[in-house]
């Protein structure tokens, strides 16, 4: 099972954005070589410790950015930050470990077919409960890795990204358990051909019309370190300011919008700096979405909020949006009281509240949905948004946590296919890069770089109404995986192992 755990490994490092090289059709190595597992195994607790490893050694190759907060921003050494991207890659590697053990019988006691059914099922629901269990974090999902290849992730308008994930570790079951030459395999290539045509029939069908406004986005490259020091405040809003006036100068803008706390204050203040920022946007005309820490007096004590304000073309607030799913350890600590040691990574005074109305902000006939920071790599975060009437997504960000590592682009993959499963347009803001804009098809019609000041502009994003399938029967989906994934399951307990075991005819 060596060759088999090492490929998987392999796979993942180098189907997800890393520092090395990257070809994302190798991620399908990884639910190739997870079949041969379960075959090759003769206990789930033999195929659960290969899943460990596999899942655990691939995580670590992508996830390693994630010491880079805690140590520069969590003002921790490096000997207390290098853990952490071990402890979180096992917490993956877990999640690989149980799909390893479920699948490791029914490869022992069910025919080739529903096999494959089952280990796609499985999948889904494990990555639907690592995006939802203890907060969730569905980073690595198998589908991600495939966004820089825009046909091979259209059927999440269907499917969603968890479902697909599903379908392609279906597709690559039925091929090793089918051993590469018999129907078997011939049902799990046809499926994968079927997936790659109905994806470049897709590109290129024309969006469905509607109005479309020009969009300018801001990146300000401000040093996250300086950023929220009081003398830096001023040359920050003065800094989004001029680069602002230079993206209306340049090109027509009916929507300007900047990162996830670009104000590093508190605009409901009204003081000198917010009034500039009102000043402009009436000035120019131009309505302005941007993100500000905001607090609530509740009785002696303050609650505080990640949020995002658009300011009308008169200087107004127009609405407001509350982040509704908070980072843990970096806006709260969980069980806070019993770690009183543990400060968080983001600046401000006690943890964040997490806001709990999905409704987009509105203004004339944008509907925007917003998505702060992580909150686009959750499918129900979105899903909420546009049921509620986007007619467009904004995902503003703060990637400079991320420091030059791999993680931003990781963060754009995981964006984009908000856009497909909703059938949306996606502007991405964010402080240092990677800002973009994104089509409904998940292609990257614009892209900045990364630790660089500069604009985007674009001028044909639509306001969509339509509904994707994914969207209209979400629920439908995930629970019908779950009932091929019991009714099969049920068979495995049910049926007596073949005679000899992992071979398929």
């Amino acid at each position: 099972m060596f060759f088999f755990t090492t490929l998987a490994i392999v796979g993942t490092w180098l189907g997800f954005a890393n520092p090395a090289y990257r070809f994302p059709g190798l991620i399908l190595l990884f639910p190739l070589a997870m079949t041969q597992v379960a075959l090759a195994a003769q206990t789930p607790g033999q195929a659960a410790k290969a899943g460990l490893i596999a899942g655990t050694l691939g995580a670590l190759g992508v996830l390693y950015w994630t010491a880079i907060p805690i140590r520069y921003y969590g003002n921790l050494p490096w000997l207390l930050a290098l853990p952490m991207p071990v402890l979180l890659s096992l917490a993956m590697g877990a999640y690989v470990a149980l799909f390893a053990a479920l699948l490791q019988p029914a490869a022992h006691r069910l025919s080739p077919l529903p096999f494959g059914l089952y280990a796609g099922a499985v999948w889904t629901l494990v990555e639907i409960g690592r995006g939802t269990l203890f907060t969730g974090f569905p980073w690595l999902t198998l589908t991600a890795a495939l966004v820089p290849w825009p046909f091979a992730v259209q059927a999440a308008s269907i499917l969603g990204a968890y479902a697909l994930g599903g379908l392609l570790t279906a597709c690559m079951a039925w091929i090793a358990a089918g051993r590469y030459f018999t129907l078997t395999s011939l049902v799990g290539a046809v499926v994968l051909a079927g997936l790659w045509v109905f994806g470049n029939l897709e590109l290129q069908r024309p969006l469905p019309e509607a109005p479309a406004i020009r969009v300018g986005i801001v990146q300000g490259n401000v040093d996250q370190s300086l950023k929220w020091e009081p003398a830096y405040q001023k040359a920050t809003v003065d800094a989004y300011l001029d680069l602002s006036a230079r993206q209306i100068g340049e090109a027509a803008t009916d929507l300007l919008v900047w990162p996830e706390t670009a104000m590093p204050f508190y605009f409901q203040d009204g003081d000198a700096l917010a009034a500039a920022v009102a000043r402009f946007a009436r000035e120019r005309g131009v309505p302005l979405v941007t993100g500000s820490p905001a607090y609530a007096r509740v009785g002696e004590a303050y609650s505080l909020y990640n949020r995002v304000y658009l300011i009308a073309p008169d200087g107004r607030v127009a609405a407001h949006y509350d982040k509704a799913h908070l980072v843990p350890f970096g806006e709260y600590i969980p069980f806070g009281k019993y770690l009183p040691f543990l400060s968080k990574l983001a600046h401000g005074v006690g943890d964040f509240v997490a806001g709990q109305d999905a409704a987009p902000l509105r203004h004339g006939n944008l509907a925007l949905g917003l998505l702060i920071c992580y909150e686009a790599i959750f499918p129900e975060l979105a899903q909420a948004s546009v049921e509620a009437g986007a007619n467009i997504l904004v995902n503003v960000s703060n990637d400079a946590w991320f420091g030059r590592s791999s993680a931003p682009l990781q963060h754009l993959d995981l964006a984009a296919l908000r856009a497909v499963e909703q059938g949306r347009f996606l502007i991405r803001a964010t402080n240092t890069g990677i800002s973009a804009v994104i089509d409904p098809r998940g292609r990257v019609l614009a892209q900045s770089g990364l630790f660089v000041a500069e604009t985007l502009a674009y001028g044909g994003a639509a306001l969509l109404t339509d509904q994707t399938i994914f969207h209209r029967y979400r629920g439908l989906i995930h629970w019908t995986c779950a009932g091929i994934a019991a009714l099969l399951g049920g068979l495995t307990l049910l049926s007596v192992p073949r005679r000899r075991p992992g071979k398929f005819r």
